[in-house]
């Protein structure tokens, strides 16, 4: 087994590939980032009640990827870094794990069992459901438009 390379010629070249993905995975995460909390300011979820807006947030993002990989790997091609930045970046930075995560823990420790197991169990099947539905009309819609 080799150690991996940290300094000469070939690691630096890797990195000044991969320094232009990089940041656009960082702008991008910090302006999804900025629209997540923006979203939970203007429809902030009662103290220990169901945590809707993070809930949307996940199922809205969760559809925008199924639309935006339909377009960019079957419709169109784009640019390299557009995946990065918005896949990764700005849709990473909206959608949260985490959030949804905490949400869960402050539910359960606040003695809201049912709310926070129908929390653990609704955000990933609407989120998959919601991925999986708007990649299948943006492909009806925009494949069937193509000559």
């Amino acid at each position: 087994m080799t150690a991996p390379e940290t300094a000469g010629p070939r690691a630096r070249t890797a990195l000044r590939t991969q320094a232009p993905v990089v940041g656009v995975v960082a702008v991008g995460g910090g302006a999804g980032a900025t629209a997540r909390y923006a979203a939970s300011l203007w429809w902030p979820d009662p103290a220990h009640g169901f945590p809707w807006t993070i809930l949307w947030v996940n199922v809205v993002g969760c559809a925008v990827i199924g639309v935006f990989m339909v377009v960019v790997t079957e419709v169109r091609t784009a640019h390299p870094l557009v995946r990065p930045f918005f896949g990764t970046g700005v849709l990473g930075g909206f959608t949260t794990f985490s959030t949804y995560a905490v949400g869960i823990r402050d539910l359960l420790d606040a003695g809201e069992v049912g709310t926070g197991l129908a929390y653990l169990a609704v955000t990933p099947l609407a989120a998959l459901a919601a991925v999986w539905a708007a990649a299948s009309a943006t492909r009806r819609v925009l494949i069937r438009r193509q000559p």
